[in-house]
């Protein structure tokens, strides 16, 4: 080709000329007849194809025809109309996003006094940090119902907060208040955002501190300490109870059962004994002397066991020849020791 050879002439303007002069020529060439066609059809192609777009895992797709919303579509490769017909926004809803009240710590964590700074119910100041962990719920509200949902969050958040410190004591805020005011915070501001049609999802919502103003930070703590020193009594208290009462209750058990044994027991043997006379009596009955004698021996023997007992004769028999004379004050005279006992109305012996 005659127009691409290099020419002699080393002038850059004349040179530059003929260059345009060339692509002009080119241009033309291709301009004319099929190449214009297939140069329309390459651009056609290339306008409908910039409607593909891919949504990711965890996305929506939200799809807009002529600026209002047209579709919304789920993760992977999608089409829509081109420029200007249609257009596209991908909204991620599966990341947790996080937004902080009273503090910040995206440059090391710092303070924020006007928004962590609120009145509680007693009318006391304290100084309350709050997280709240999120994620959109709504994509096609989180695009058009507000104008700043992240920003309208914080403030509903900051909002919440105060109204339900507001309702609450120091003393009870800055203790056992804590998982109510987190509870309670999280309901009120789902509603805010519902109200406000920002499309968000509250997860979760966390007081990071609750603490009273620098100067009495002190009394508050020890206040705080003697809650839990408290609590933790009460809490030995209820263990001790709960080890102590089921053993008296099993002691009291087991002496019950105990005297229920020993009254079953002496009634048994009561019975005996009543049988056990009415057997005397009878035998008494069929021979009252020789029974009275049979007792009397009986008694004798139970409440003398050691004692050495004569059965004497009755009438004119004498005592004299039964008695020890031989000795005086257990020491030995004219014969071998010899310990008695009885009376003459003894009438048993060995």
């Amino acid at each position: 080709m005659d127009q691409f050879r290099p020419r002699d002439d080393q002038n850059p303007v004349r040179d530059l000329q003929r260059g345009v002069e060339d692509i002009k020529a080119l241009m033309d060439r291709w301009l004319t007849g099929r190449g214009t066609w297939l140069i329309i059809l390459i651009l056609i192609i290339l306008y409908l194809l910039s409607g593909i777009y891919i949504v990711g895992p965890g996305a929506k797709g939200v799809v807009l025809l002529f600026g209002k919303f047209h579709a919304l579509t789920d993760p992977g490769l999608r089409y829509r109309l081109p420029k200007p017909f249609m257009t596209h926004t991908i909204v991620d809803i599966a990341t947790v996003r996080r937004a902080e009240i009273g503090f910040r710590t995206e440059r090391g964590r710092s303070r924020v006094p006007a928004e962590s700074q609120m009145l509680t119910g007693d009318e006391n100041i304290v100084d309350v940090q709050l997280f709240v962990q999120y994620m959109v719920q709504d994509p096609v509200k989180y695009l058009f119902g507000a104008k700043a949902p992240g920003d309208t969050l914080v403030a509903s958040a900051e909002v919440a907060l105060r109204g339900v410190v507001g309702e609450q004591d120091i003393d009870y805020t800055m203790t056992k208040g804590r998982t109510e005011v987190q509870d309670k915070v999280k309901v009120n501001l789902q509603k805010l955002l519902n109200t406000y049609n920002t499309g968000l999802l509250v997860t979760q919502v966390g007081l990071q501190e609750v603490d009273a103003p620098t100067q009495v930070r002190e009394a508050f703590h020890d206040v705080v300490r003697a809650w839990e020193d408290r609590e933790r009594l009460i809490q030995e208290a209820e263990g001790f109870r709960a080890d102590v009462i089921p053993k008296a209750r099993g002691q009291a058990q087991q002496e019950i059962l105990e005297a229920e044994a020993y009254k079953a027991q002496r009634v048994i043997r009561a019975r005996g004994d009543a049988q056990g006379f009415n057997n005397v009596l009878t035998e008494y009955a069929k021979s009252p002397k020789v029974t009275r004698e049979r007792l009397y021996l009986e008694s004798v023997e139970q409440f003398l066991p050691a004692a050495k007992k004569f059965i004497m004769e009755g009438g004119s028999s004498s005592v004299l020849p039964f008695l020890p004379i031989g000795q005086q004050d257990g020491s030995k005279i004219g014969g071998p020791k010899t310990q008695e006992s009885g009376s003459p109305a003894e009438k048993k012996g060995r």
